[in-house]
């Protein structure tokens, strides 16, 4: 068998119950202390006793408001909403561990590039090298028309323009600043030097920034890229952009395979090796000291799933309105500028089971889509085991259903096995994120990358 190293992150998000709405009512959740500070710095805690790559911060900047055409249902239920900030507890937790990494995200359609770059160089200054960003278009209605737009932006359309914005901030972390521009000669009283900071001069279809990054490089100058595409457009970007791609809609194992062996082909097909972009699915570990009190576990946290909770939710990420169906009624083939890749997780044609309604809300309820894994610790590592090496995936984000407990339940019984097993680290050998991801030696992006390549001369080429 092989012995592949299996990577974890822990999945969630500055909110109540994040991805398993009404949770929060269940007397064991703690996601209502998410306003406190001391409670991320715990989670970062148990995370890192699990020797996690990272956490893995999710958000948007809208509310679920599809459903019913109202957002009351998503404020009702707690459904992603209140949501605080998800870059503002990253200082604290980073002070408070010193290997576990973040990787919050940050939208490339609301926040202008040269913001978004400075906010990443100074995490990763301060982090000393700790940070990811998970890159969204952003699909909710309602942020784009509280962000100042008459309407969302088409999907087809939300990924050019991500393409203009990687190249921007690609300018900014990779060729504005000379690795040695910091020169610190105190006696000649130069801190840099001006020769080896260079403007950008970036004039394009959506983004004119002329200037140069106000920030010196940091210890990964980009920070580790993760993405969740999952329609063409969405696998094309991360095979493109992404060192890790996150996804939630693959329900067996020949599809987990077939969708790593899909960003793997494309990956090649933008100059890449094969292995540049690390699979990451999402499952939601139910864990028991035997397989009956795991599933007794499980049947309580599904009661406690709010179902109008669960339609706002997915109504929000589909843009389709569910009220409009027959819960019995099989989901079909809907035309979305919401998420596709949640609307064919559910589609009749696209996946290897037929969903209706009220079956894709269950489903949806808790982890929002991902595989669940019930059972006892060892019956958890075989099948994660069974996953990395059938399936061709490389780890695992972790998805809370109870908060912190998932996370907790699942550091204390299940790592250790895999740790016996050899397939998860027993100690940090690395310090940053890239190194957790490709090891040691390996802070920067690839020589491979596109951002790698595009260095100061071929800057200075694309603006003559």
């Amino acid at each position: 068998m092989s012995h592949k190293q299996i990577h974890l992150n822990g999945f969630t998000q500055n909110s109540v119950a994040p991805h398993s709405p009404g949770l929060w009512r269940h007397p064991e959740d703690q996601g209502t202390r998410h306003g406190s500070i001391d409670y991320w710095v715990e989670l970062a805690q148990i995370l890192e006793r699990g020797r996690f790559d990272a956490m893995f911060l999710a958000d948007v900047s809208g509310i679920y408001d599809v459903y019913q055409n109202s957002p009351d249902p998503a404020i009702r239920n707690a459904v992603q909403v209140p949501l605080h900030n998800t870059l503002m507890q990253i200082s604290a937790m980073a002070h408070a561990t010193k290997h576990i990494a973040f990787a919050p995200t940050v939208s490339a359609t609301y926040v202008q590039p040269y913001q978004l770059a400075r906010q990443f160089s100074t995490l990763d200054h301060l982090t000393k090298g700790r940070i990811g960003w998970n890159i969204v278009t952003s699909y909710l209605e309602s942020e784009a028309v509280n962000q100042g737009l008459s309407t969302r932006i088409e999907h087809d359309t939300r990924y050019e323009r991500a393409e203009e914005y990687m190249e921007v901030v690609y300018k900014l972390w990779e060729a504005s600043w000379d690795e040695d521009a910091v020169v610190r000669d105190a006696e000649k009283g130069v801190y840099a030097d001006p020769n080896r900071v260079h403007p950008i001069s970036h004039h394009g279809k959506y983004f004119d920034v002329p200037g140069i990054h106000l920030v010196d490089p940091s210890p990964q100058r980009t920070p580790a890229l993760f993405q969740a595409g999952s329609s063409p457009r969405g696998r094309d970007f991360a095979a493109k952009h992404a060192e890790a791609t996150f996804s939630t809609t693959q329900n067996t194992i020949p599809e987990l395979a077939e969708f790593a062996a899909d960003i793997r082909r494309r990956a090649v097909k933008f100059g890449r090796r094969p292995n540049d972009v690390l699979i990451i699915p999402g499952i939601v570990p139910i864990v028991g000291s035997t397989e009956a009190e795991a599933q007794e576990k499980y049947e309580t946290i599904k009661s406690y799933v709010s179902y109008e909770g669960t339609l706002a939710l997915l109504s929000g990420h589909t843009g389709v309105d569910f009220s409009h169906y027959d819960p019995d009624a099989y989901v079909g083939d809907l035309y979305t500028d919401g998420s596709r890749g949640f609307l064919r997780q559910y589609a009749t044609g696209f996946t290897s089971k037929r969903w209706t309604v009220r079956e894709a809300v269950k489903h949806h309820g808790i982890g929002i889509g991902s595989w669940k894994i019930v059972g006892t610790p060892e019956q958890i590592a075989d099948q994660l085991e069974r996953m990395v090496d059938e399936g061709d995936v490389d780890g695992f984000n972790v998805i809370q259903a109870l908060s912190p407990g998932t996370l907790r339940d699942f550091v204390d019984h299940v790592v250790p096995i895999l740790q016996a097993r050899g397939r998860h680290r027993t100690e940090y050998e690395t310090d940053t994120l890239r190194e957790h991801l490709f090891g040691k030696g390996n802070a920067q992006l690839a020589p491979t990358h596109p951002g790698k390549q595009l260095t100061r001369a071929e800057t200075v080429a694309q603006v003559a």
